[in-house]
């Protein structure tokens, strides 16, 4: 899943980004709600991580706000606040769950799970992939290629999850070091092509049209 996270302490943002990161996903951060509101309305997450308690607009008044605007994408709260008085607020304000401070991260984990099974179910939030022939299930963690399976290492599977949500257009290494690296990468290192080889190896290898493609002196395309 691509999931934005939206937490003004460094300590707790840094270790529910490890999570998620080591589980596959792709995390976007924002330390403040002014900045969270900006990426939340003009980026498309399949979750969103939202503290409470936030500097420039607190996490209740960005909920109300994306909510007003039609945006549905489900939200996982988080507070320090943990009377039923304050759930309750949170929850009428539009999350779907809500988390106490402290929590372990399995249970984050979990109940992001079920906010996307519950996606899932009323068919709001997209739990698969498809891109021609290739296929990418994003609770299961697998994926396809004209119905065989793909053996994908995490890092692989965001690479292909990011190029399939981009199909058809031009990804920069700019673009895969913001998204999949998150620039913990000099940009000049090869570790892009690398990745991008391996990956290319394991979706095109014994098929006929290849679907990952190097556009010189530009980036990458995913598409047939």
């Amino acid at each position: 899943m691509r999931i934005l996270l939206v937490e003004d302490d460094t300590h707790i943002a840094a270790f529910i980004a490890k999570g998620l990161k080591e589980d596959g996903h792709s995390v976007d951060h924002a330390d403040n709600g002014k900045d969270g509101l900006f990426l939340a309305t003009t980026e498309s997450y399949d979750a969103l991580v939202l503290d409470r308690m936030l500097p420039a607009l607190d996490g209740l008044t960005l909920l109300r706000t994306l909510r007003g605007a039609g945006n549905r994408t489900p939200v996982l709260m988080l507070t320090a606040l943990g009377d039923v008085d304050h759930r309750v607020e949170g929850l009428r304000a539009g999350a779907e769950d809500y988390l106490v401070k402290p929590f372990a991260y399995a249970e984050l984990s979990a109940r992001l799970d079920s906010l996307a099974r519950r996606g899932a179910a009323g068919g709001e939030l997209p739990t698969r992939l498809k891109v021609g022939e290739l296929e990418l299930d994003l609770l299961k963690r697998s994926a396809l290629r004209a119905g065989k399976a793909i053996e994908l290492q995490p890092r692989e599977f965001r690479l292909l999850e990011y190029l399939m949500r981009q199909a058809g257009r031009v990804v920069t290494r700019t673009m895969l070091l913001e998204a999949v690296w998150d620039y913990h990468f000099d940009p000049q290192t090869n570790v892009i092509d690398v990745h991008v080889s391996r990956l290319r190896q394991k979706i095109d290898q014994g098929f006929e049209t290849p679907m990952l493609h190097t556009v010189r002196g530009a980036g990458y395309r995913l598409g047939e």
